[in-house]
């Protein structure tokens, strides 16, 4: 072997123990992306195939770069600070501040642990012929037991094997679907039919997300990570929004569009009516596919309300601290009353992932000013910049079509308080806003 062949292998070696270190070093975008990938945004994929075939095939695409972008500003500003989310909004902003994002996420993640839990319940249900409400406690005390035990390392290892399984689950079910290849390609050509615009917006809003963004800091202290590991959050960011999100993201959305023509189906529906359509084998992989999104989404939402309360209140952030164990416990514990409530679940999941747009601007808002100020010693990028407002932009349409939506012919109990909650965030934004101004003017 002469001297460049020996460089060569030595390079080669090197980046081969590079990509290892990064693989099993990898974890906090993947719970992020257990989120990301739940039955919420299986139930935009479906409706979107559903009803417009490959016409929205442009918005999946964008809604996998959307969510990996998020995730990139959360995981500079976790990283650059070497703190959680809520810390650094009430060292730079103050109090008000702090506790206002703790009670926006908080919302925003108990509304939609009942749902998911009744999704995971309903799915288990449909896969083992025990009743969901059963199936409601079984799952609320695996919670309790698992995260309380093993806390974050029990999350992280479920996420990924679970994210894994159902990424190859969706894809299977793809080698057993026709594809039009044809329709698919005119189909990233972006257009919105008409009446798919609310659709193409759940989609977008199960990658963009404030559970995501503010749970990202805390999943990576407890992973121990600092500045010097901002390759290896990028690329976990990368190998998990990015690549398995997306794929999962486009499996779903190419299977039900090719298969599927009925508006009124649930995601468990769905699953039931690929049977007839193109065999069984289709039917259980993509049932069980849902049945692994659930509960790894499941899982993920239960640690994001202990997470931000007890940063706020000073505690610890791992098992360590038996205040927070107890506030896993109670989060956990509390999910079970999902699994008793009535009502179609699509519905439900659709309108849990609408009160979490209305939230989601504010976050942006907040970790786009936190990057631009002295929090962190090296600031945004413009490129990164114009793609956090861009994201801004497009969340804050989102939750103004939601809102405008809910309160068109009156304002109910249950709208009334989804526009007060809008308006003021709505208004802590313009306030910021103004901070930003005064302060770079000056």
């Amino acid at each position: 072997m002469d001297t460049n062949d020996t460089a060569r292998s030595t390079s080669d070696s090197g980046l081969g123990t590079r990509l290892g270190g990064y693989l099993s070093g990898m974890g906090p975008s993947w719970v992020a992306s257990a989120i990301a990938a739940g039955p919420a945004t299986i139930a935009s994929l479906v409706t979107a195939g559903a009803l417009f075939g490959y016409q929205l095939l442009w918005v999946v695409v964008l809604s996998a770069g959307a969510g990996a972008l998020t995730q990139y500003l959360a995981m500079r500003l976790g990283l650059l600070t070497e703190q959680g989310i809520v810390a650094v909004v009430e060292d730079h902003l103050g109090e008000w501040w702090a506790w206002l994002l703790v009670a926006d996420a908080v919302i925003a993640a108990g509304v939609a642990q009942l749902v998911i839990m009744k999704t995971v319940a309903t799915v288990s249900s449909t896969v083992t012929g025990i009743d969901a409400r059963i199936w409601g406690v079984v799952w609320a005390l695996v919670l309790a037991v698992g995260l309380a035990g093993g806390g974050y390392r029990f999350l992280e290892v479920g996420a990924k094997l679970l994210v894994a399984l159902v990424v190859v689950a969706f894809v299977a079910s793809l080698f057993v679907v026709p594809i039009d290849a044809g329709a698919a390609v005119a189909g990233l050509v972006p257009s919105v039919p008409s009446g798919g615009a609310l659709v193409a917006a759940g989609i977008l809003g199960g990658a963009v997300h404030i559970t995501l963004i503010t749970m990202h800091s805390y999943t990576m202290r407890s992973r121990g990570w600092t500045r010097d590991d901002y390759d290896l959050a990028s690329v976990d960011i990368g190998a998990s929004m990015l690549v398995a999100f997306g794929v999962y993201s486009l499996a779903i959305f190419l299977v039900t569009a090719s298969v599927l023509t009925s508006a009124d189906l649930s995601t468990v529906g769905a699953a039931q009516a690929l049977g007839p359509l193109v065999g069984p084998s289709a039917k259980w992989l993509f049932l069980l596919g849902l049945w692994g999104a659930a509960v790894s989404t499941l899982g993920g939402n239960t640690i994001v309300p202990p997470f931000l309360l007890a940063d706020k209140l000073g505690w610890g952030t791992t098992i360590d601290d038996s205040r927070y164990r107890g506030l896993l416990v109670v989060v956990a514990l509390l999910s079970a009353p999902g699994a008793f409530i009535g009502g179609a679940v699509l519905g439900q999941l659709v309108l849990v992932l609408a009160l979490g747009t209305v939230g989601t601007p504010f976050a942006i808002a907040i970790v786009l000013y936190l990057l631009n100020s002295e929090a962190v010693p090296d600031r945004n990028s413009t490129l990164a910049n114009v793609g956090g407002v861009a994201l801004l932009l497009v969340t804050g349409t989102l939750a103004a079509n939601f809102v405008r939506s809910q309160v068109t012919g009156g304002v109910s109990t249950l709208s009334g308080l989804v526009l007060a909650f809008a308006v003021a965030l709505g208004l802590a934004m313009v306030v910021l806003l103004g901070k930003f101004v005064r302060e770079e003017v000056v």
